[in-house]
């Protein structure tokens, strides 16, 4: 009898039972290491994202395509979510999340080998200048042909090269693959936010879940730092290399037609996304329910019982075959049910606008540094990834503690979140007053006596000093002369002649220069464009501080706002709500914010290069002010509209609020009743426990 009752109670006991315990902890091994391998995952996904942001400059020279075509490739990632996120979000729910997250994975991988691919296929970068590649050569090219007028039409390009006609390149639908890989990379990066997301907040406990959410994200974070440096690292080397003597290369990772290595680091980031699919193949289905997250109506024996019984049956039943059918017709009644909340379609209209100025901001920003502070392509992503994008994470990472520390509740957390955005915009104010003049170009910015501004016109790129010179307007070959004035290139600068080679060719007797030249004489320019002044080098510091301080201090509220959207909706609702979260980021915001930003900054170009069978190809030179302007208004406009969809999203969440605490105590006082009469059953349920210990049967029944 003693046996029995022993039995009996270690049935009944959590601490006494070796599989109950391991629902206690706090952490189960199995959760260590989802969120070990969630954050490698988020972290591959990062940096293969950054990298691609990292590598936009490069892929429009590459490809002599304007910013328009890069947004719509940038947005392409978002197509791919669109195709499946509604789907993935909703069933993969239902189906072994850890493998779903795995082959999604794989998918991310394939997609960026095939955005490298295209260098593989595509002939070599060629780049149209007037200078002798070797010191061998003999061949003198005049940078001034002097033909008869009738022998060129007007605004053509002279030839300056040796004929080879005209090649019908592939770089023209070259980047079609880049598209095409992209969309693939979004459709395999689809269920590792739903469905990772989701794991951990079912599987840890509710305490713990903001600060693992919150190390997650952070991870993520620490992804573009990598993926930026990358970027820098490949910038500075030249696309071709291994292929091509550098020394026939006369331009520098300065230069407006400077491509890198673009296509080294989507190899690097491919083989690390492979690699991240790894350990989920071997995560569990489903983990023990941690204490807290089982349902309170039960009393403490009854909770202890189903635990038991709950851990016992996920080891020992076979899991039961999921019924794809059912999950469809549930469907559509679960989306109405979730879309009917008004608190979570404001939370939707106020991320769906901010992801609108962050995703343009971000894509845009190194080409933002590049031009407006005259920064290589190789800086500015140095300076993105060491800088900026640290301060985000300790922002996101910060946020985390402090939801945990002060255990925020929903209206808290929603507070903090508007505060922490609010205060980044004010300080984003200060970035509209950190401008730079354009730089001296003759015939575009400036006249060539280098007195005045210029309304840029293909015709005022001629002058007296280059008429005894065909010259193409077209051309984009820059040289800067000891006036500090940029020349578009050397026959408009009216040069006759040139010495040295590749480099460091020095074209000489360039009468264009004497017209604005304050010591006669000196008529040589040098190649590249000239550096900026020294009061744009003195600005850019303080931007970079700026920039720093508003980026934390935005981020700080991410993870806050993150965890308001899962706490505001029904658990069941969980893994939908997220999904469709994310799904109206991607279309209302990821695919149209890297295009309609793209648009707009095409229309501050001043000079387009062209390709070489014609048609226009990528933008050369920007108006800095126009740019300034159009850039940080379009992200700051976006931002203040948001705030007053914040207004309507506290009166709705106080709203919320009130409700869920009157059915709280609603539902207190019927559990109160509840209680009492439980207590005065007490005794009727110890004799009841007793006689079937008694039974003949007892310990098949337990």
């Amino acid at each position: 009898m003693k046996k029995i009752d022993d039995t009996a109670t270690g049935s009944w006991t959590l601490d006494n039972n070796p599989i109950s315990s391991a629902v206690k902890n706090s952490c189960h091994p199995n959760l260590k290491m989802f969120l070990a391998a969630l954050s490698f995952a988020y972290f591959a996904k990062a940096l293969t994202g950054s990298y691609m942001k990292s590598t936009i400059t490069q892929l429009e020279r590459r490809f002599d395509i304007s910013s328009y075509l890069i947004g719509i490739i940038d947005g392409s990632f978002e197509v791919g979510n669109l195709l499946v996120i509604a789907f993935v979000s909703y069933f993969g729910a239902k189906l072994h999340r850890p493998k779903i997250i795995a082959i999604g994975c794989i998918l991310m991988s394939f997609g960026t080998f095939l955005i490298a691919m295209p260098h593989f296929i595509i002939g070599r970068y060629k780049i149209e200048t007037s200078v002798r590649s070797s010191v061998n050569s003999t061949n003198n090219l005049s940078p001034c042909p002097a033909s008869s007028p009738e022998s060129i039409r007007a605004g053509d390009r002279p030839s300056i090269l040796p004929s080879r006609g005209c090649e019908r390149e592939s770089s023209v639908s070259m980047w079609i693959y880049v598209f095409l890989g992209n969309v693939l990379r979004g459709i395999g990066e689809t269920p590792v936010q739903p469905l990772g997301i989701s794991y951990i907040d079912d599987y840890a406990q509710s305490e713990n879940a903001a600060l693992y959410i919150g190390c997650v994200q952070t991870i993520s974070i620490i992804g573009p730092v990598f993926g930026y440096l990358l970027g820098s690292l490949c910038a500075k080397i030249y696309v071709d290399i291994g292929y091509v003597d550098m020394e026939t290369v006369t331009i520098t990772p300065g230069d407006a037609r400077w491509v890198g290595a673009w296509w080294l680091g989507y190899l690097i980031a491919g083989a690390i996304t492979l690699m991240s699919a790894v350990p989920f193949w071997f995560l569990p289905k489903s983990l023990p329910m941690p204490v807290d997250k089982h349902d309170t109506s039960c009393s403490p024996e009854q909770t202890r019982f189903i635990k038991d019984s709950t851990v016992m049956e996920h080891k020992f039943r076979p899991e039961e075959p999921t019924n794809l059918r059912q999950m469809a017709k549930e469907f559509v009644p679960t989306l109405k049910s979730l879309l009917g909340n008004p608190v979570y379609i404001i939370y939707l209209c106020v991320t769906i606008i901010q992801f609108n100025s962050l995703i343009g901001m971000v894509t845009y920003k190194p080409k933002y540094i590049e031009q407006h502070y005259g920064q290589s392509a190789s800086k500015a992503n140095f300076l993105m990834g060491m800088i900026n994008i640290p301060a985000v994470a300790l922002g996101m990472f910060s946020g985390g503690v402090v939801m945990k520390k002060y255990k925020l509740g929903i209206m808290a957390a929603a507070k903090f979140a508007f505060g922490t955005s609010l205060l980044g915009y004010f300080l984003s104010l200060f970035f509209l007053a950190m401008g730079c003049e354009n730089s001296k170009v003759a015939g575009i910015t400036a006249s060539y006596t280098g007195l005045g501004g210029l309304s840029y016109q293909e015709q005022s790129l001629f002058s007296d000093c280059n008429s005894g010179c065909l010259c193409s307007g077209r051309e984009w070959d820059p040289v800067c002369g000891e006036n500090g004035i940029t020349y578009v290139s050397p026959c408009l600068a009216g040069c006759t002649s040139s010495s040295g080679s590749g480099r460091n060719t020095v074209f000489e007797n360039c009468r264009c220069v004497a017209l604005a030249d304050t010591q006669p004489g000196n008529l040589t320019v040098t190649l590249g464009q000239c550096p900026r002044m020294d009061s744009c080098d003195k600005i850019f510091p303080y931007f970079l501080a700026l920039s720093v301080l508003s980026s934390f201090i935005i981020s700080l509220g991410g993870t806050p706002g993150f965890v308001l959207l899962v706490r505001c909706i029904k658990p069941e609702l969980k893994s939908l709500a997220l999904g469709i979260h994310t799904l109206a980021t991607r279309t209302l915001a990821g695919i149209p914010a890297p295009i309609y930003f793209g648009a707009i900054i095409d229309t501050t170009c001043l000079k387009w290069g062209y390709k070489m069978c014609g048609g226009r190809g990528a933008c050369r030179i920007y108006n800095t002010s126009a740019y300034r302007i159009v850039y940080l208004a379009l992200t700051l406009g976006l931002r203040t509209v948001s705030f007053f969809f914040c207004i309507l999203g506290f009166a709705l969440l106080k709203r919320h609020i009130k409700r869920e605490e009157k059915n709280a105590l609603t539902n207190g006082s019927a559990e109160l009743e509840s209680l009492r009469k439980e207590e005065n059953s007490s005794i009727h349920c110890e004799q009841f426990i007793l006689a079937l210990d008694c039974s003949p049967d007892g310990e098949t029944r337990l």
